[in-house]
């Protein structure tokens, strides 16, 4: 028995039928490689600062890695599938945002950029826009897909971030803040390879019905 191919079945929208295109699909498997790329160096990251602490060997690489992290982001903030165009965007212009920032850090301290974050919390109004384009991917997931891990990753990353920025959080919380949000980011990666492709795709006659009211008004 031959399968026909995933293009020619038809989904029943909400505003009337589509088909998944190949384009589709790799956009999907797009946001997921994003999605493990960041998932992975930050864990790295996390994990290695955790266990030998701020030795500079560490402290240098966390610059790298969270390069690595932010490029994998990226990817997944242009490939993700959002009905809102105008959240979409806002995630992207957190994102660049928090980029420019850390650039900007980056280029006029010669310090880590981990100890130059960490030894100055301000600094997180800048490059914490970046986690907060994250966590808007862990809203979104929350709220489509109800993913246990994404409710609790949501109020993880402003927990560790504001509190560090106010400086209320003992070491220890920050710690075990940071352990948890890297091991639930690696498990929510993980479970988004095994996930099927055409519910990350969404709706396509939302998408399209969206498209038609922005170009009447």
């Amino acid at each position: 028995m031959i399968t026909a191919p995933s293009e020619s079945v038809v989904y029943e929208g909400q505003f009337g039928e589509f088909t998944i295109t190949e384009s589709d699909r790799q956009e999907v498997k797009l946001y997921r490689a994003g999605l493990c790329i960041s998932a992975l160096s930050f864990a790295i990251g996390s994990f290695w600062l955790l266990l030998q602490g701020p030795e500079p060997v560490v402290l240098k690489s966390l610059t790298i890695l969270f390069g690595i992290f932010s490029m994998g982001l990226a990817v997944s903030l242009i490939a993700i599938h959002i009905y809102l165009v105008a959240l979409h965007r806002v995630l992207q212009v957190f994102f660049l945002t928090g980029t420019l920032s850390t650039i900007v850090l980056a280029w006029q301290i010669r310090e880590p950029l981990a100890l130059v974050v960490y030894n100055h919390p301000i600094t997180l109004l800048g490059v914490g826009f970046t986690f907060a384009a994250l966590t808007g991917i862990y809203f979104k997931e929350a709220f489509c897909f109800n993913r246990l891990e994404t409710k609790f990753l949501v109020p993880i990353v402003p927990t560790l971030l504001l509190g560090h920025l106010a400086g209320v959080l003992p070491i220890a919380v920050e710690k075990g803040l940071l352990a948890t949000w890297s091991a639930l980011f690696l498990v929510f990666a993980l479970r988004k390879v095994l996930q099927p492709i055409p519910p990350d795709i969404g709706d396509k006659s939302v998408f399209e019905y969206l498209k038609q009211q922005r170009h009447k008004s």
